[in-house]
């Protein structure tokens, strides 16, 4: 069936979209023909405006709306503790959990040779200079558990022990809630070795 133009240019639009296939995208279309104009009008608005006043945070790299966010202006965070994450998505997902109190930096983006992205890329500098300036004990390393994540923290650990700080990275494994059953072997490997004592 061939659709009005403006409803083939959104679908079309929304198919980009990390997530949406063909059905959301025509579903999400259709929900917004149905619904009243305000609320089309108030979303076009939003994702027209959405990166007017966006910049990164001066200290961590975070996404925000001033020169530096709320998490790194927060008093009752702790200086002494850097969770390094790839993406700011990462650093929501960390902040989910409520229970880290520590500071964040953003390296937007992790090594991956074959799609160009090198150390050059990735925004370090950041966390060298704040560990220079005395105060970090620990760094987290808590990128992805991907080749290119895995890679970049042993990296990163390689450049930053020497500044005589300690670098420890998140523990991986079997997900609270699943079943041993269908763990691949790298994930029952994985939480092997980060094993606690109970």
């Amino acid at each position: 069936m061939d659709l009005p133009l403006p409803v083939t240019r959104l679908v079309d639009e929304l198919r980009r979209l990390p997530g949406i296939g063909p059905k959301s995208a025509q579903r999400i279309a259709f929900h917004l023909l149905r619904g009243p104009r305000e609320d089309t009008e108030r979303l076009g608005a939003a994702i027209g405006t959405l990166q007017e006043g966006i910049r990164l945070c001066s200290r961590c790299n975070a996404i925000t709306d001033r020169e530096v966010c709320t998490l790194c202006s927060d008093p009752n965070r702790s200086d002494r503790l850097v969770c390094v994450v790839e993406e700011p998505m990462n650093l929501v997902a960390v902040e989910k959990t409520r229970d880290f109190k520590g500071r964040y930096h953003v390296l937007h983006g992790a090594l991956s040779p074959l799609q160009g992205v090198g150390p050059d890329e990735l925004k370090v500098e950041g966390i060298i200079e704040r560990i220079r300036q005395g105060g970090v004990e620990e760094v987290i390393l808590a990128t992805s558990p991907t080749v290119e994540g895995e890679a970049t923290a042993a990296w990163l650990a390689r450049l930053l022990k020497p500044l005589g700080v300690k670098v420890t990275r998140i523990a991986m494994g079997v997900p609270v809630g699943s079943d041993l059953e269908w763990a691949d072997e790298v994930t029952i490997a994985k939480a092997l070795e980060g094993r606690r004592e109970y």
